[in-house]
């Protein structure tokens, strides 16, 4: 898998101004050891519609039970007088989206383009970003993204946090490598 940024560098955190799907809003620190999922769309936009929504809410469905959030994120950079708050609430009951929705926050100084989606450099819409479990921006894509390298690469970041988890730690001599029941070396 690709990076799109240096992979010691944190994703931005989102700029949101509402949330649907849940009781308060989220962030990315919030969500730090899960790989995180986030599917920029328009309601008015018809690949997010016929594409990138019903895969959100396919891998959302099939990932439940694994360490990974799906999140929506409205990014509307045309069309904003039909794409209001209160549309876009219809719009997630009517399509049935179960997954946590954030409102990006609209541009700085009269910027057209939402803050989030300028912060991440997105082209357009949809966008999919996957975010690993340490919070790092691991890939983006523009355009359709195709199921089965979407789901190679969720299960790629499932397996970097599950070794992640199970590394020793350096802090702890006794998980440390080089040792036995006699001596901890440090290997030097």
């Amino acid at each position: 898998m690709s990076d799109t940024q240096d992979s010691a560098d944190l994703a931005p955190e989102w700029h949101t101004t509402d949330w649907l799907n849940t009781p308060e809003p989220l962030s990315l620190a919030r969500l730090r050891g899960k790989v995180v999922l986030v599917h920029a769309f328009q309601m008015l936009c018809p690949g997010c519609v016929s594409r990138g929504i019903p895969q959100a809410q396919r891998v959302a469905e099939l990932f439940a039970r694994a360490p990974v959030a799906v999140i929506g994120l409205h990014t509307v950079f045309e069309h904003h007088e039909a794409m209001r708050l209160e549309s876009l609430r219809a719009f997630v009951h009517e399509y049935r989206v179960r997954f946590p929705v954030g409102v990006d926050a609209p541009g700085l100084d009269g910027d057209s383009i939402p803050r989030t989606m300028r912060a991440y450099a997105m082209r357009g819409t949809p966008t999919t970003l996957l975010i690993d479990a340490e919070g790092r921006l691991r890939r983006q894509v523009f355009g359709a993204h195709e199921d089965l390298v979407l789901g190679a690469e969720l299960q790629t970041l499932l397996l970097e946090a599950a070794t992640q988890d199970s590394a020793p730690r350096a802090s702890d001599p006794t998980d440390a490598a080089g040792c036995d029941d006699s001596k901890c070396s440090t290997g030097t």
